[in-house]
């Protein structure tokens, strides 16, 4: 089974960059970050078209939005508020395993769009930062009020933390910038525990390697200078941690025409 997380910054807009992924990649499962569009006028027809008739969606106008695409059906679709804001930022649904040949029962697919922070990592002063802390919070709370050994879950998403010194182009530099400060990893990593969770992209990639997902439109050329930081993630519980087959974080996309500033990630796993 192969899953890809993408922040596609409009699904709308970039309707034909996802048939491009989809015919290079042509996963089973697509989870999409920042739709932005509201439920009702995203473009299902299509994107059925495309193979994937199997669809939970959380839409909101011009702002956030997550979706799920599925070669095949979905189940005990769900959407959670967090925070008191009905701002579609989470949506979980369940796929049976059995269906890409294994014996793999259930599993639960959570697709998350954490809040970005805005500029100034202080919450006192800043109250979108302060929103993203409390949201670290809730769902870490909630993740571990609903822990199971025996349960099979992936959850991924735009996170819009890079944890590791080698998830940004100069950890010294980012110290201090909104994504990589010590508050937010050391909130990411309760998350992670909560779970517990397993990253699926550093059990490929070593974590001495430095590995991007996202890369700013203020840079002319992002090639050139590489200043990348990793935003998105696929994590596992661990009864599939040992299904981790590939990691493919796919570059290239980030060239495409009208790009988006994320690249999608693709996880393969052997069910």
């Amino acid at each position: 089974m192969k899953l890809t997380t993408w922040n596609i910054n409009s699904v709308r807009l970039r309707l034909p960059s996802l048939a491009k992924l989809i015919k290079e990649v042509s996963p089973d499962v697509i989870c999409l970050q920042e739709i932005k569009v509201i439920t009702e006028l995203f473009p299902g027809e299509d994107i059925a078209a495309l193979g994937y008739p199997h669809q939970a969606v959380a839409g909101m106008k011009g702002y956030n939005g997550v979706a799920i695409l599925s070669k095949t059906p979905l189940s005990k679709i769900t959407t959670k508020n967090w925070c008191g804001k009905e701002d579609c930022r989470h949506i979980f649904a369940s796929i049976d395993g059995s269906d890409f040949g294994g014996k793999a029962g259930p599993v639960e697919i959570h697709n998350f769009y954490i809040p970005a922070g805005g500029d100034e990592p202080d919450p006192k002063k800043n109250e979108k930062f302060a929103h993203k802390l409390k949201f670290l919070e809730e769902t870490t709370k909630w993740h571990k009020g609903r822990r199971k050994k025996t349960a099979a879950r992936i959850m991924v998403g735009d996170l819009n933390i890079a944890p590791l010194e080698t998830d940004v182009w100069s950890h010294k530099q980012l110290l201090k910038v909104v994504s990589h400060t010590p508050v937010e990893v050391e909130g990411l990593d309760k998350l992670q525990a909560a779970g517990p969770w397993v990253d699926a992209v550093r059990e490929i990639i070593p974590p001495e390697k430095s590995v991007f997902s996202w890369w700013s439109y203020r840079s002319k050329d992002w090639t050139v200078n590489d200043r990348g930081r990793r935003l998105d993630h696929v994590w596992v519980t661990e009864p599939l941690k040992s299904k981790i087959a590939d990691a493919h974080i796919f570059r290239d996309a980030r060239s495409w025409e009208k790009p988006s500033d994320h690249v999608p990630i693709t996880i393969t796993f052997k069910l």
